[in-house]
């Protein structure tokens, strides 16, 4: 996936992945019980600051990408209650004055939006000074991991 994509699947042979999660949140959802799973790479918080581009392109804004993606999970009969929500990303890097702190205000859009709509994060590695790589595994539900510097694992 690129920066400001979304992708969903039902096929269980199929791996979802998003490379290089700065300041950018990648958010992956499965459903376990139909095995539909999703996920969306976002770079900004808010899209009244560009709605000709939100309407081009969801996935670009946090506002309008998560609600298209639990939507297109819907479709593939996907249930929020009984989805699995992961979250990595929203780190500091080329604003390290933290000016701007984009990386915070992604999850904060993202924070607020779950706690009005009552969805739960079951897991989540936010913030710091690290680029982010996430797979999700369709078949499985497994959100595998890799932060530069570090290694990789499950999330």
């Amino acid at each position: 996936m690129d920066i400001s994509d979304l992708k969903v699947s039902n096929n269980p042979d199929v791996t979802l992945v998003t490379y290089s999660l700065g300041s950018c949140i990648g958010l992956a959802v499965w459903d376990p019980e139909v095995r539909v799973g999703g996920m969306l790479h976002y770079m900004l918080p808010d899209s009244s600051i560009a709605q000709e581009k939100a309407k081009a392109n969801p996935a670009m804004f946090a506002d309008t990408g998560i609600p298209a993606l639990f939507k297109a999970c819907y479709k593939l009969g996907a249930q929020k209650q009984r989805m699995i929500v992961k979250v990595a990303g929203g780190a500091q890097l080329m604003d390290e004055s933290g000016f701007f702190n984009i990386g915070k205000r992604n999850y904060a859009a993202l924070r607020k939006m779950f706690w009005r709509n009552k969805v739960m994060v079951a897991a989540e590695d936010v913030g710091g000074m690290v680029n982010r790589t996430i797979r999700l595994n369709i078949g499985t539900g497994e959100l595998n991991m890799k932060v530069s510097g570090k290694g990789e694992g499950l999330l």
